[in-house]
């Protein structure tokens, strides 16, 4: 499994922040509104455990993201570190990514029930042109995650359903960007570590066609090991100033509490809500620490003032015939980056998810669901001053995204 997701593994980060909504095909079709209570199939261990209990027996899900992400920076004023060229403008910034997840569920009794999840609940990549004009903060940031989610839910009554999961999550940051030395060599930083967390859900049945989800993931701390390398070896044996040693950074992935709701309105047609909150707050700074004994940093300290959000989706379910369901959804993805804290690293802002989807139950035990979505992302300006050693990045993006999931469910 680790080798088949890492393999496909080449991100863009989707929702605020770094985060990542696909975690579902099926729910990709309503932008995942109702996520937390709709329990259609055994992609509820991510969002809400306890919907195990409406799904019978055994099945296997897997899903995959195809996503294509286009980025590209306008100059408006930037000015080159002292003495240094200014450069291009750094290309498009994105491009192709394919994202796995799987699933599994099975009774252990009539009323518990277990599964087991994984997939990647956070990613990120951005790459510009070796020689663009921010090339002093950031040439490449990528993240990558790995999140296995064992879980149990319990049908308390007819009303009530319970859920628990465990997160093992790996996490591995990888951050280049050239020095102002010489001709400014490449500086790679490049970790990884284990963290752990947990999740828990809840789902009200309160009328036979109606049903509410909420459902929280805590925060998981990682605190990455690993190296820096540069082809720069003068400063070798200068323990605070060497490009070249054993590093350390700290990051905590935030926590999250998702409120939603399921109706099936008639014989027709189903209505689907959620509203999301993410602290981002959590994610306060970017340091990476020599290991070294010398205390000291590669590079400046970022203090990244992120923010708290909230997304919002809605959805609407058409059930054609008996094997079909048609599927869209609306979302609005606040971003977590004030514009006077943006940098090249993770240069997003608020989005807006138009999605399409459909169901199709090819016999009782096999479905297959597709799902589209267009992201609207909203120009975002950035003024990011780091004169006179890194220089002064002045512009504005412009972005979009194209997402399309196939997924593959069977009952056995």
């Amino acid at each position: 499994m680790f080798g088949i997701l890492l393999s496909a593994y080449q991100l863009t980060g989707h929702a605020a922040g770094f985060a990542l909504s696909e975690q579902s095909g099926s729910g990709l079709g309503n932008a995942y509104a109702g996520a937390a209570a709709v329990a259609e199939d055994a992609s509820t261990i991510y969002f809400n455990p306890a919907g195990m209990t409406y799904i019978e027996g055994r099945q296997l899900v897997g899903a995959l993201h195809t996503i294509r992400t286009s980025g590209d920076f306008n100059n408006r004023g930037s000015i080159s570190p002292t003495g240094q060229p200014l450069g291009g403008e750094g290309g498009d910034f994105g491009g192709w990514a394919f994202l796995p997840n799987i699933y599994y569920k099975q009774d252990l009794t009539e009323q518990l029930k277990f599964g087991i999840g994984v997939g990647t609940p956070f990613g990120l990549k951005t790459e510009y042109n070796r020689n663009w004009l921010g090339r002093f903060q950031a040439v490449k940031s990528e993240l990558k995650t790995i999140n296995i989610n064992p879980s149990l839910a319990w049908k308390v009554n007819d009303q009530w359903s319970l859920g628990f999961g465990i997160s093992a999550m790996w996490a591995e940051a990888e951050l280049t960007s050239r020095a102002n030395i010489g001709t400014g060599p490449g500086v790679k930083n490049k970790g990884d570590d284990w963290g752990f967390g947990y999740n828990l859900g809840a789902i009200y049945q309160a009328t036979p066609d109606t049903r509410f989800g909420v459902a929280y993931r805590s925060k998981v701390e990682q605190h990455l090991k690993g190296d820096v390398r540069s082809p720069f070896t003068q400063a070798n044996g200068i323990p605070g100033s060497t490009l070249n040693t054993d590093i350390s950074a700290d990051l905590t992935l935030p926590e999250t509490f998702s409120f939603s709701a399921f109706s099936h309105l008639n014989d027709q047609w189903e209505l689907l809500t959620d509203i999301t909150w993410t602290r981002w707050s959590q994610f306060k700074e970017l340091k990476i620490i020599r290991e070294n004994g010398s205390n000291t940093t590669v590079g400046p300290a970022i203090t990244e003032h992120w923010n708290n959000v909230l997304r919002y989706s809605v959805g609407m379910n058409y059930l054609y015939s008996d094997t079909i369901k048609l599927r869209t959804g609306l979302a609005y993805d606040d971003e977590a980056i004030d514009n006077e804290h943006r940098t090249a690293r993770i240069p997003g802002n608020d989005r807006i998810w138009l999605s399409l989807g459909a169901s199709w139950q090819y016999n009782p035990q096999t479905k297959l669901d597709i799902g589209y979505t267009h992201l609207f992302i909203k120009d975002a300006r950035i003024n990011d001053d780091q004169r006179p050693t890194r220089g002064l990045i002045a512009g504005k993006y412009e972005g979009s995204a194209d997402i399309l999931s196939l997924q593959f469910a069977y009952n056995f």
